[in-house]
């Protein structure tokens, strides 16, 4: 068994991986960028270790500072989570040459199932096809036209080597091509280091189906039922469920043996997701995710196997300790992604910032993973997802009510989040009578109305003076919790300067809250400047985008609200921006 655990991650991966390793015995080493000193997951585990700077690039996906703390430390596992190096094999090849196991696949896997131009091979030749699509990598806009004059549009445009819907855009129609090869390129180089895209037939209101499969090096292979994760907004997913309800158990039955095909036939070890596209009765292939997804959790709910503690257990050599048949499923289970995004009325909007309070509910069948408690803060250079909330019930009503019951339970204070749309979701007869699709949210659900405010959290009454002082220092690259107890009426320890984004180009003055139907076009909320989409003088109309904003790896169109000429560009890209911030007049 493995007895030290690095976690190349953060959030509430980072934490999820940590208690169970904690309940193994297992040590663990987290690591940290400047802006996650003092994270949840550093504080939890067993020791922590810097990794510099402050974007993923410089910290997370810093290759050598995470090898020199392995050596340092003297790991001998190391688990990804998701995201990140999660399913970069260049990665896991460097920890295995160190003699140190990778808590996932091996190498070759991931990049046969990583490049998605591949993993459609792959899948083809144990006979699981997909939808139409290409297996070129687009290098010209011709083929995307060429594509879609064939096979209709909409067409996706999808990152090659990514997963999760980052870089992927739905080409509407023709003289869309372009824009939407330039945007999917450049999310896919910011999330995973790499841009390239290839594209397939957009299916119209398809469920997005998933199937979790377990295999160890003994030859083992087993299929853990069925997800559902068609509640999505921009190809993210805000709502999972366990099992797929409403098909045919004939076709949840074809499509875990299809998983299992997959898995087999790119000799797949530890855990993985085999993600499916369910529409009129058939199953087409889409991707496998060679990684721990993000709603395992629903998987564990049903079927009472602790995803992470047998990912452990099969990078230390064991085999399964169950076959396919052993597997019951018992009841139904929810999970709510909780994001820092403000719904806006359909337009989700990042919500970076200080957690001022946050409570959890609890109660039967009541789970919370988190990655933040009060007092932590959501960066704008990190994924806004503040936690996940998973509730069981004997059947899926049941489900429904007691995650309806747990949301109104859940307060966060400090930043917006996806809470009400949530709620929302839940409580729609569309969700209930399975009548919603992946386009669902984005085309049919009525948000008006539906917004979040980051409202302050009330400081507490009566609470006794505190005399002990809790610090946190670094040596030698190695974080250490220090508490010093003084006299009450020495001052605190000054908090350090928040270093999460870069200055504003703009002072104060240069900000303006009032909305872009005064001519001012503001941004609603931190984040970069990625495109200028038009140039002083030109004639726009209200609803065109007037900029491109990335804020928390995703891009927004920032549009003008009133029609008029461009009088002033006041952004270039590359600029850091704040909420209100104005980047255009409209004349």
């Amino acid at each position: 068994m493995l007895t030290k655990v690095l976690v190349a991650n953060r959030g509430e991966i980072a934490v999820r991986v940590i208690r169970a390793c904690r309940e193994m015995g297992i040590a663990t080493v987290a690591v940290y960028s400047e802006l996650d000193r003092t994270a949840l997951h550093v504080r939890m585990a067993d020791e922590a270790h810097a990794l510099g700077g402050r974007a993923a690039a410089e910290s997370y996906l810093n290759t050598e500072a995470i090898l020199d703390v392995i050596e340092r430390t003297g790991a001998d596992g190391v688990h990804p989570g998701y995201g990140f190096f999660s399913e970069n094999a260049d990665f896991a090849r460097a920890i295995t040459a160190r003699g140190v196991a990778f808590i996932g696949p091996n190498p070759e896997a991931i990049e046969i199932m990583g490049d998605k131009i591949s993993a459609r091979q792959a899948a083809e030749r144990v006979g699981v096809h997909g939808v139409p699509g290409t297996t070129e990598l687009i290098t010209d806009p011709a083929q995307v036209r060429a594509f879609g004059s064939e096979h209709g549009y909409p067409v996706a445009i999808k990152a090659a080597y990514g997963g999760g819907g980052r870089g992927m855009k739905v080409v509407a129609d023709e003289p869309l091509v372009e824009e939407a090869i330039e945007s999917a390129q450049r999310e896919a180089l910011s999330y995973f280091g790499r841009d390239e895209i290839y594209m397939e037939r957009y299916l119209r209101k398809p469920r997005h189906v998933e199937v979790q499969v377990l295999a160890d090096s003994h030859g083992n292979c087993v299929y853990l039922g069925t997800r559902d994760c068609s509640a999505q907004r921009r190809h993210q997913k805000l709502i999972e469920e366990a099992p797929a309800a409403g098909i045919d158990p004939d076709v949840l039955a074809a499509m875990g043996q299809a998983a299992v095909k997959v898995a087999r036939g790119c000799d797949y070890v530890n855990a993985g997701t085999v993600e499916f596209l369910y529409e009129d009765g058939q199953f087409y292939y889409l991707e496998m995710n060679t990684r721990l997804q993000v709603e395992h959790p629903v998987t564990e709910m049903v079927t009472g196997i602790d995803l992470v503690e047998q990912q452990l257990r099969v990078a230390s050599g064991e085999p399964l300790p169950f076959a396919q048949e052993d597997i019951e499923i018992s009841g139904h289970a929810i999970e709510v992604r909780v994001n820092a995004e403000d719904p806006a009325e359909g337009a989700f909007f990042p919500s970076p910032g200080p957690i001022t309070g946050l409570r959890a509910p609890s109660g039967f069948g009541t789970r919370w993973d988190g990655g933040y408690e009060a007092g932590d803060e959501i960066s704008q250079f990190y994924d806004n997802l503040v936690g996940k909330l998973i509730c069981w019930g004997r059947d899926r009503p049941t489900a429904i009510a007691r995650t309806l019951r747990a949301l109104g339970e859940m307060e966060v204070a400090g930043v917006a989040t996806t809470l009400s749309a949530d709620a929302a979701i839940l409580a729609h007869p569309d969700f209930a009578e399975l009548a919603h699709s992946t386009k669902w949210v984005e085309e049919t659900l009525d948000l008006t109305g539906v917004k979040s405010s980051p409202a302050a959290d009330s400081p507490p009454t009566g609470a006794e003076p505190l005399v002990q002082r809790d610090i946190h220092v670094e040596v030698d690259g190695r974080r250490y919790a220090v508490s010093m107890w003084v006299p009450e009426t020495a001052p605190a320890a000054a908090a350090p300067a928040s270093g999460g984004a870069r200055r504003s180009k703009r002072s104060a003055a240069g900000r303006s809250g009032s909305s872009g139907g005064s001519g001012n076009v503001t941004v609603p909320m931190q984040g970069t400047i990625v495109k200028v989409v038009v140039e002083a003088g030109d004639a726009v109309s209200a609803g065109d985008p007037i900029v491109v904003l990335e804020a928390m790896k995703m891009e927004n169109n920032v549009c003008s609200e009133r029609s008029g000429t461009v009088a002033q560009i006041k952004v270039s890209a590359g600029d850091s921006v704040g909420a209100g911030d104005v980047v255009a007049v409209i004349e």
